[in-house]
């Protein structure tokens, strides 16, 4: 009995030892570690489109009744569209005139603007040089006097430079702001003058209406002594808008915004029939009056409107969506893929609206940019595309076999019925 004991321990001794150098270890898995099969992305393809800047502000609808449309220039008339009794809507055109000396007028004065701010920000250059100069020379003595190498008196004579330099500077740079502000005045009467008048010179009604009189005459001219029309527009609605000078200079007569009024559900396009050439004193901002069409119903006054400039638009130019475009410090760049690998492209972008971004460079029309999870990457990284460019179909799941073992079991070797 104690030979079969001992006996049966070394068996199980010689057993365990097998199993340890078979298996290698407890704490390892028997199935083979799957290979990394990269970072999921959704990718889109580059290409060509129109951009524009997108301005969006608040305005309110309100009434007007009999409109008066003047001419603040004097200008031959070339062409009369409409007579006395017609019915016009706005935005369209009266009459043409001739722009031309306007125009050169307009031109002179700016060519005159832009070499006066010019000619102070060069001379702003000079002192802010001269005068650096002059505070470093006045320090250097300062310390040299410290160590008895400089004298009071030649302290004294550079402060007294650097002084009458800098009040020269002012002297200088308040004449040279006196002139440019003339030309920027004169500029702005002449805009003034061209309120209500296109490029072309079409003089454009400012509201819908009824003409009750016309003093444009074909080969005749327009000029301050007397209105161009007089319109009826009673009940006739307009929408007022407040815009920054900073968006006032992009907008002109005749162009068109997007409006929106939540509380008749209504959206459509409006044209810009006058802009105010002076600012509102205490706001700082200037009026803009855009028309109603005549078929758009359930508006009163009163009701509030989102207006939306388009501007600075861009046509046939690279695109991305903004969230695709990444920053570090000032350096803003993207991720495409390229052979199942993530690509880092530094990119320059232009103008920014309707949740897309201009690329200026790094990019080209066809490329696959990643639009999620771009923040996850690095250069080199492998990936696989998930949704968007040639992401593969999900294959379907397998049914398993009958006979197919389950897992952890081990199959039964050629002519061994697995019983002892």
């Amino acid at each position: 009995m104690r030979k079969q004991r001992i006996l049966a321990a070394g068996l199980a001794a010689v057993l365990a030892l097998s199993l340890a150098a078979c298996g290698g270890g407890t704490d390892e898995t028997p199935e083979e570690e799957e290979s990394n099969p990269g970072v999921a992305v959704q990718v889109e393809e580059i290409g060509a489109d129109t951009i524009y800047t997108e301005n969006t502000v608040s305005g309110q609808i309100v009434t007007e009744e009999q409109t008066t449309v003047m001419a603040a220039i004097n200008a031959k008339c070339e062409a009369v569209y409409f007579e006395a009794g017609d019915e016009i809507k706005a935005g369209q055109a009266i009459c043409k005139v001739d722009l031309d000396s306007t125009l050169t007028s307009y031109g002179a004065v700016d060519i005159s603007y832009q070499s006066a701010i010019q000619s102070y920000n060069d001379q702003a250059a000079v002192f802010e040089k001269q005068i650096a100069l002059l505070e470093k020379n006045v320090s250097d003595l300062k310390e040299l006097f410290e160590i008895g190498a400089a004298s009071q008196a030649e302290i004294d004579q550079a402060e007294l430079q650097l002084e009458t330099t800098v009040a020269t500077k002012n002297s200088t740079l308040s004449q040279l702001e006196a002139g440019m502000q003339n030309y920027k005045s004169n500029l702005e009467q002449i805009s003034s003058s061209l309120e209500n008048i296109d490029s072309r010179g079409n003089i454009l009604s400012p509201v819908s209406g009824t003409i009750l009189t016309l003093n444009a005459v074909k080969g005749g001219f327009v000029s301050t002594a007397a209105p161009v029309a007089v319109i009826d527009g009673v009940d006739q609605l307009k929408l007022a808008v407040q815009v920054s000078e900073a968006l006032m200079p992009k907008l002109a007569a005749g162009d068109t915004a997007s409006v929106t009024v939540s509380a008749a559900g209504q959206a459509f396009e409006a044209p810009i029939r006058s802009i105010d050439r002076s600012a509102n004193p205490q706001t700082k901002l200037y009026a803009v009056t855009l028309g109603l069409p005549a078929e758009t119903e359930g508006l009163t006054a009163g009701m509030f409107a989102d207006v939306t400039f388009h501007t600075d638009v861009s046509e046939n130019t690279i695109v991305a969506p903004t969230e695709a475009v990444l920053t570090r410090g000032e350096t803003q760049y993207v991720f495409v893929v390229e052979n199942d690998t993530a690509k880092y492209v530094e990119v320059s972008t232009g103008l920014t609206g309707n949740g897309v971004t201009e690329i200026l460079t790094g990019l080209s029309a066809g490329q696959k940019l990643v639009t999620v999870g771009q923040a996850y990457l690095n250069d080199g990284d492998p990936v696989r595309i998930v949704s968007g460019g040639d992401a593969p179909a999900e294959a379907p799941a397998e049914a398993p076999a009958e006979d197919t073992p389950e897992a952890g079991e081990a199959a039964p070797e050629d002519g061994a019925s697995g019983e002892e």
